[in-house]
């Protein structure tokens, strides 16, 4: 398959306000309609390079900012997604924003506190490392939240999102969906590694035994939280390859709907020039 090919029929869909997406495991494997994955990987170098120079436009205009949030469950790619996708950026104009348990002082505030703080400045680029979200899904299964709470923080969340968008915030959201075969692998590998099972964490066996549960209360908040303002992408995450090609798509098609220009050259700046010019 041409690479040509390949970027007109690699596209994520946003998941609809209201249907619940589908969250099973053959919905994580390798969509077969974008090719071949050498196609893919032959070209997310230059997808990369096309993302880099939206972004270095988005950091000269400096009115406006893009929040990535990458979501999902334990080894399903956040961290390798930040490496291979985010990676890209100039790190001068993007932060990322690992959000673990909630410190004493940030269980003291209201929950989108901490990640209010953490939100990109005009002209940048902010990416999370989890979210806002793990308020409506660790607590949830765990029932240490009422039914009633979790409902009333969806509202806030897509309260929250809209007047951030209002002031010049785009957000994307991004569920990597693996299978559990796919999981199990993966914490296996951790397991044998030397250079990664200092990941692992026995607790993550705990929250495997609640698969079902966690796959409830993602296509809930995925449901009630994807909005035209702040929509939420299901990135089938099985195969690496194409995990990082639909999110930098994604981020790229965005970047081009922002269309963020560089600005006008200052006229005392252009007088310099002339001036150096004629020096």
């Amino acid at each position: 398959m041409s690479a040509s090919r390949v970027r007109h029929r690699a596209r994520l869909k946003p998941v609809v306000r209201g249907e619940q997406p589908r969250l099973g495991d053959r919905y994580a494997r390798y969509p077969r309609d974008l090719g071949e994955s050498e196609a893919l990987a032959a070209e997310l170098p230059r997808e990369l390079a096309r993302t880099a120079a939206l972004q270095a436009a988005l950091s000269a205009e400096g009115t406006r900012s893009l929040l990535i949030i990458l979501q999902g469950r334990d080894a399903s790619g956040k961290d390798g997604t930040v490496r291979h996708v985010i990676g890209g950026f100039n790190p001068q104009a993007c932060a990322v924003t690992a959000f673990k348990r909630p410190s004493e002082l940030e269980m003291r505030h209201d929950y989108l506190w901490r990640v209010h703080q953490a939100v990109p400045p005009a002209g940048s680029v902010g990416v999370f490392n989890r979210s806002h979200y793990e308020d409506v899904l660790v607590p949830r299964v765990h029932h240490t939240i009422s039914h009633d709470t979790c409902k009333r923080r969806y509202r806030e969340i897509n309260a929250f999102e809209r007047m951030l968008t209002d002031n010049g915030v785009t957000i994307l959201k991004f569920f990597l969906h693996i299978s559990r075969a796919e999981q199990t692998k993966r914490l296996l590998e951790r397991l044998d590694n030397p250079r990664k099972n200092w990941k692992f964490d026995a607790q993550d066996l705990v929250e495997r035994a609640r698969w079902r549960d966690y796959t409830r209360a993602y296509g809930n908040a995925l449901s009630r939280c994807s909005t035209s303002w702040a929509p939420w992408f299901v990135v089938p995450a099985d195969d690496k390859t194409v995990r990082n090609w639909l999110v930098s798509r994604t981020i790229t098609d965005t970047l081009k709907d922002m269309a963020p220009r560089f600005p006008r050259v200052d006229p005392a700046v252009l007088k310099v020039a002339r001036a150096l010019r004629g020096a």
